[in-house]
């Protein structure tokens, strides 16, 4: 908004008019509070299900943190990930990094139906990602924050976006801090939002060169992942390891801890702690959990931010797989 407002003023705008329309802007921002009015009983009614999504299947938690993630790096968090293709529309669940790998959109399905009963066509589906992302991290163990609303879904989606914006296992470090600046997200930002990989699994597919490629990795972690993750794909390509072996399915810093002992799962993993610049805030994370929770809080609130659909842009939609 700001950025089309920007351009918007240097072509047309008396001073007057830039004033108003920054007023116009600031008041479309994201808030806390956004639904008070239109759907007080909305975060009480969110929680619930994703309660019972975790219960059911602990993966799940690491799963829909995950949707908000891969959301927001494409085209900014407008709910464009859950778009389903149709004859006449390709959506983002087809890319690479999506494809067979992000999953919960059925969970999804389930929080809108109880929204819509509650709230009928006045919460986003943008939003639902954003509040269901903080309620995955508060159940497994990490911290609260209180999330910012206001967003409104895409009409459309970007399969190239999403094959070039998420960033793959396989990346360096100068490719993962690039591809968070590109966000607006610092480097500190990507680091902590690493953290994330505290919960859940990955795929063979995504650790397979890690494993048997690299010497940044110790040889005891290596040699105990083979087994299920032979050499030659596509032989166990969808076979399943723990990001955190320890603690997989509790939000906490061990992850950080495993990195510092060369037993991070993902090349982009451990080359966040390689001798590289961001190897002292691995090292201060696996040592301070609270730090680590306070700049994860703070990572996730910017990484909210990136590109809201806001006012009269986009729609709320009806059914999070499809436009109104």
């Amino acid at each position: 908004m700001i950025t089309m407002a920007s351009s918007f003023f240097a072509s047309f705008a008396p001073i007057a008019l830039v004033f108003f329309l920054l007023l116009g802007n600031s008041s479309a921002q994201l808030t806390t509070n956004f639904y008070s009015t239109s759907c007080p009983n909305l975060l009480s009614t969110i929680k619930p299900v994703v309660q019972s999504a975790i219960s059911n299947e602990t993966r799940m938690g690491a799963s829909l943190l995950r949707l908000f993630f891969h959301d927001c790096f494409v085209n900014g968090c407008d709910g464009s990930l859950l778009l389903d293709d149709t004859a006449n529309f390709t959506g983002e669940k087809t890319a690479n990094p999506n494809s067979n790998s992000v999953r919960g959109f059925d969970v999804i399905d389930n929080i809108k139906t109880a929204v819509e009963n509650a709230c009928p066509g006045a919460v986003s589906c943008a939003d639902i990602l954003a509040v269901t992302a903080r309620d995955s991290v508060v159940i497994l163990g990490g911290p609260t924050w209180n999330v910012k609303l206001g967003r409104r879904d895409s009409k459309t989606a970007s399969l190239s976006g999403a094959n070039n914006n998420i960033p793959a296992p396989s990346l360096s470090l100068s490719n993962l801090i690039s591809k968070f600046s590109a966000q607006g997200l610092s480097t500190k930002d990507m680091v902590a939002l690493s953290g994330a990989h505290t919960i859940g699994q990955a795929r063979c597919t995504s650790f397979r060169a890690h494993i048997y490629n690299d010497t940044d990795i110790d040889s005891s972690f290596a040699n105990s992942l083979q087994s299920n993750c032979p050499a030659t794909s596509p032989s166990g390509d969808n076979n399943l390891a723990p990001l955190d072996l320890q603690t997989p399915t509790t939000f906490d810093n061990n992850y950080f801890k495993n990195l510092v002992n060369k037993k991070g799962l993902l090349h982009s993993d451990q080359e966040l702690f390689n001798n590289g610049s961001t190897s002292s805030q691995v090292t201060t994370y696996s040592n301070n959990p609270s730090t680590f929770n306070s700049d994860f809080v703070t990572a996730m609130i910017n990484m909210g931010d990136i590109s809201p659909l806001t006012g009269s842009s986009g729609e709320v939609r009806k059914n999070c797989r499809k436009t109104n």
